[in-house]
């Protein structure tokens, strides 16, 4: 069982690295483009190699579960020796996998937080597709194991607003996610009770410190307006689209403003500057002293 929980680790690992989160992403064109073959051999060389260079540098890594799990057992076991040599270097391990189930099924993919599980990671991304609550086993697991959890709540793909806008009462059903995300991050609060009014813990800003929840929430950073409240969420918000996807600095400082705990995530950015170990990490660099400056 970990020791600190999620948010303070990630809190601490920002203060140290700043707040760069890395996407390990490697699709078939970026293996093509570092000269390897679309293999189980290809892959566990390239994720080595971004291991190698960033683990010690980088707050976050992120590896995209689904480009390991088409390569089958071989491409988990790559995975697995991945994670276990980031989390030695001192980053901490987002795994991108976007469950959402109910039950017994939703347990055994928050197994992933657990301490003695071959890929044990320190977060996992989750889809509440299926109703905020199924993800309670997940919400239980991460109590227990000190992991946390970020929920799909505000993406920016293009067709996101079809069902996160759609209205749930007088919510969208964007902002039941980030209330409900909002009430795991409120001392006290229990299952069954009514979600937390906002006014009730504006003091639970969400800013990095000893207080940083471990339950955050996925907010794209190239959306064209912040459509969600996200005051006294009391966690961090994972913000992906930064650099080939259009996003920038500027667009998170617009939506989010600053000191808020946000983890802005770069994939293609860092990772076309391999396979030279010292471009990739010249490249995270850059990022980490632009979010920084």
């Amino acid at each position: 069982m970990s020791t600190l929980p999620f948010g303070q680790r990630l809190a601490d690992a920002v203060a140290a690295r700043g707040p760069l989160c890395v996407g390990i992403d490697p699709h078939v064109p970026l293996l093509e483009r570092w000269g390897l073959p679309d293999s189980p051999d290809g892959l566990a060389r390239f994720t080595d190699t971004v291991v190698d260079a960033l683990a010690g540098h980088v707050a976050v890594l992120k590896p995209q579960l689904a480009f390991y799990e088409r390569h089958g057992s071989r491409g988990l076991a790559a995975l697995e020796d991945a994670v276990a040599r980031a989390r030695s270097a001192g980053a901490l391990v987002l795994l991108d996998a976007k469950r959402g189930d109910i039950g017994s099924t939703m347990d055994a993919y928050a197994d992933y937080l657990r301490p003695d599980h071959p890929l044990a990671v320190d977060a996992l991304t989750v889809s509440p597709f299926l109703g905020p609550g199924s993800l309670q086993p997940a919400v239980d697991t991460a109590h227990w194991t000190g992991g946390g959890l970020f929920v799909l709540a505000r993406t920016s793909n293009p067709d996101a607003g079809t069902l996160q806008h759609a209205m749930v009462g007088p919510r969208s059903a964007a902002q039941v996610v980030v209330d409900t995300v909002r009430s795991w991050n409120t001392p006290g609060w229990v299952v069954g009770d009514p979600l937390p009014d906002v006014a009730a813990v504006r003091d639970l800003q969400g800013r990095w410190g000893a207080t940083t929840g471990s339950f955050g929430v996925v907010v794209g950073a190239t959306l064209p307006d912040l459509d969600v409240d996200l005051d006294g969420l009391g966690g961090p918000v994972l913000a992906p689209g930064l650099g080939a996807q259009g996003g920038s600095v500027a667009d998170l400082r617009r939506l989010f403003g600053t000191g808020r705990a946000v983890v802005p995530t770069v994939s293609r950015d860092v990772l076309q500057a391999g396979p030279d170990v010292a471009a990739l990490r010249a490249a995270a660099d850059r990022w980490t002293a632009e979010l920084t400056a």
